[in-house]
């Protein structure tokens, strides 16, 4: 079961770099980038159960977290086109 799953997300994976590689525009490209991701820590989740090797988990975790700051990264920087936007600059 989880060697059809393992499959099943190879391919999901496989969809979306696609969709990243063709997607039209900029925010195409982020959700692709984020879903592969997502997919790559349900990979590493399978295989490592697959394999025995539950430690595996926590390297899933890690990139889960840097998967979430780096998209947020890179969305706060196609919004204003720099990371150290300040809000308090723009105000009155």
């Amino acid at each position: 079961m989880f060697a059809a799953a393992t499959i099943a997300l190879l391919v999901a994976l496989s969809l979306a770099v696609v969709r990243a590689l063709k997607g039209p525009t900029v925010f195409d490209r982020v959700l692709a980038g984020n879903t592969i991701g997502t997919l790559a820590i349900l990979l590493l989740a399978t295989v490592g159960f697959l394999t025995g090797r539950p430690e595996w988990l926590d390297v899933g975790i890690t990139y889960g977290l840097l998967n979430l700051i780096g998209t947020l990264a890179i969305l706060k920087f196609f919004r204003h086109g720099d990371l150290a936007y300040d809000v308090e600059e723009d105000t009155p």
